[in-house]
């Protein structure tokens, strides 16, 4: 049965036991050595080809590739055998904190993999890389991983459930660290003890501002879960070495709820399995069949679908305005809601583009379809046609899209909206959208075989086919593997791939 754990600030004077503390109730779950469920393996599997698919279609991105070679210039610490690198030959490993760093900048740069939304937004696939790394370190089977990544999963989903980062503009891998932390110590059968100081030091570091989302998005946005991952790798084991962490982190009256989010007259319930309940959170999360930030699927399927049941709209002479009447979130963070002039300049960046919804709507409205690099490159994000329809789409905040967003009913919870087109002879177009199509309630569910199918879509330029027919052997046997199949659970670029990518030099 689901407990639901009771957050509040407690000043210093009333000795907060660590019995009652959120970081104690996280390490609980995590020492909850339970059984995972066949739907639950299921579904890290996806999410482990999921990321892998990702990860392929970044490796000579300029941000992965200067990651991986922060990561190359590092040795394998001597506590383990090391970890692999997304892209490197298999015998070419680094430290694991630095796997995490290099992997997760890989998995994040596209934006292109999963999510979950409710009081807080997260990538939940981004516990994966920290948490695999140590594995592979460390020689743990595919058995514990699976049990860590249930974990990693888990405890993010549940703190997204509860606890809003982003209404104070802390940004949200500030629920990640905590979560990997949890996942890596379930993972390693660590004591509750040591698992809480971890979460504790995860926390206290891996709290930031929003502005790595805000204006001038930079490619620090890729790195920053990746950053939360390092400090979960780097917390767990300064914990095991019996250092101790700040404490009362949450609930401090100088702790992060007091200060970072809701003040000292904050309150929060985050609903946590009890004690032999099962870790069924990563199935109330979905993928992205888009590369675009999560709020925008649904909206580009509809642009696609409108776009083609409607031609004269993809000509901006025959429009005069398009508002997407849509959440608040949607309005505010990629929305005109924003404010934020970069959202309509077709010179901002990738990072800049994927978070503004007016310029998604009206390329996949000309075009009919998405695609993960060719709908942002300059030249299209340019293009004088494209420009002059996209200064005609805003959104407006609609108070029943809000409810529906925040709805802690599957079947009622939407990321959509409703689109009202007005054309230059004053008819109107009106059309609306719930969920993705990819969606598990949308027209097309993602399930093992649409996650194949993206995995080769996106690893066929860059891997061998054998390479691809490995990966994808190893990861949908994930559950049995042995601790050397498990060190062998990554991607290998085709010769050449990664010796014609940048390798920028710094200070290591």
């Amino acid at each position: 049965m689901t407990i639901t754990h009771h957050v509040r600030v407690h000043r210093s004077d009333e000795d907060l036991p660590r019995e009652g503390q959120l970081a104690w109730a996280i390490a609980r779950v995590a020492t909850d050595d339970v059984a995972v469920d066949d739907d639950v393996a299921d579904m890290i599997i996806n999410r482990v080809i999921d990321n892998a698919a990702v990860a392929a279609a970044s490796l000579t991105r300029r941000p992965v590739c200067a990651a991986r070679q922060q990561a190359l210039d590092h040795p394998v610490s001597i506590g383990g055998v090391g970890s692999t690198v997304f892209g490197c030959a298999l015998e070419r490993r680094t430290s694991p904190e630095w796997a995490a760093w290099a992997n997760g900048v890989a998995v994040r740069e596209l934006d292109y993999h999963d999510t979950f939304l409710a009081a807080e937004y997260s990538h939940p696939g981004d516990n994966i890389p920290p948490i695999l790394a140590v594995a592979q370190h460390t020689g743990r089977d595919g058995a514990a991983l699976l049990r860590g990544l249930a974990t990693g999963y888990e405890i993010q989903i549940d703190l997204v459930r509860a606890i809003s980062l982003h209404k104070h503009k802390i940004d949200h891998v500030a629920h990640l660290g905590p979560s990997a932390a949890a996942g890596i110590g379930t993972l390693l059968g660590l004591d509750i003890e040591t698992i809480y100081q971890a979460v504790g030091q995860a926390l206290h570091t891996t709290t930031a501002t929003r502005q790595s989302r805000k204006g001038e998005i930079s490619t620090w946005k890729a790195h920053a879960p990746a950053f939360a991952g390092k400090m979960a790798v780097e917390a767990v084991d300064r914990a095991m070495r019996g250092e101790t962490s700040p404490s009362p982190i949450y609930e401090g009256e100088d702790g992060v709820i007091a200060w970072m989010l809701d003040g000292k007259d904050a309150a929060y319930d985050v609903p946590l399995p009890g004690e032999g309940e099962t870790k069924r959170g990563i199935l109330d999360s979905y993928t992205k069949e888009h590369s675009a930030e999560y709020q925008a699927q649904a909206w580009i399927d509809l642009a696609r679908r409108l776009g083609a049941e409607h031609p004269e709209l993809r000509d901006p002479a025959n429009v005069a305005s398009i508002v997407l009447h849509t959440s608040h979130h949607t309005h505010y963070v990629i929305g005109s809601g924003a404010g934020d002039p970069q959202k309509y300049d077709p010179t901002a960046s990738r990072e800049t583009l994927d978070h503004s919804i007016p310029y998604i709507f009206t390329v996949a409205l000309q075009d009919g379809a998405w695609h993960h690099v060719d709908s942002y490159a300059p030249e299209r994000a340019g293009r004088l046609d494209t420009v002059e329809l996209w200064h005609k789409v805003t959104t407006a905040e609609d108070a029943e899209w809000t409810r529906r967003y925040h709805s802690e009913d599957p079947n009622e919870k939407a990321f959509g909206g409703r689109v009202v087109i007005t054309l230059t002879d004053g008819s109107t177009i009106e059309d609306e959208i719930a969920v993705a199509d990819a969606h598990p309630l949308g027209a097309r569910p993602f399930a093992r075989e649409e996650y194949i199918r993206k995995f080769r879509l996106l690893a066929e330029p860059v891997l061998l086919p054998e390479e691809i027919e490995r990966f994808l052997d190893l990861a949908q046997r994930l559950p049995e593997l042995t601790a050397a199949e498990v060190l062998q659970l990554n991607i290998t670029a085709k010769p050449g791939v990664l010796a014609m990518a940048p390798a920028p030099k710094g200070l290591f």
